[in-house]
């Protein structure tokens, strides 16, 4: 939503998943909320610190808003809920296709949202990383057969 909390964690670890796996110049990796205003902030000092924990460096991240002209410059358009995705397709009047980014995790019920650690403390943090850890490696498995 604030892109200061999942979609940026996301960001980080889909992009060192698919460099460890040999696409990271092959694709470009962006985060961005729905909505703008924590525009131009850093990530979370919460998740950048369970990221650092982890061995992620999330640091020189800044919170933008997702506009319209980027379904014309990406082929994929992840959202971490169904509510999220419904602000994106209300962007624009085409048909666009956005996807849950926890439906690339095959242990992840239909439908699975990764849920906003905003409003909680640390664990929430952790939930997520694991979370989006997990369906990081699906989506890394779905652009090196998309690739091919």
């Amino acid at each position: 939503m604030g892109n200061i909390c999942r979609s940026p964690m996301a960001e980080v670890v889909l992009r060192k998943t698919l460099e460890d796996r040999g696409l990271g110049d092959r694709v470009t990796v962006e985060s961005a909320g729905t909505g703008g205003w924590h525009a131009g902030d850093p990530m979370d000092e919460r998740a950048l610190r369970i990221l650092a924990q982890h061995g992620y460096d999330g640091s020189v991240h800044r919170a933008r808003q997702f506009t319209r002209d980027w379904f014309d410059r990406y082929d994929l358009v992840l959202a971490m809920d169904r509510d999220n995705v419904a602000t994106l397709r209300r962007l624009t009047s085409e048909e666009v296709e956005v996807e849950l980014f926890r439906s690339f995790d095959p242990a992840a019920p239909e439908g699975a949202e990764v849920p906003d650690p905003y409003y909680g403390g640390l664990e929430g943090f952790e939930e997520v990383l694991a979370l989006v850890e997990a369906a990081a490696e699906g989506v890394a498995k779905h652009i090196a057969d998309e690739i091919g």
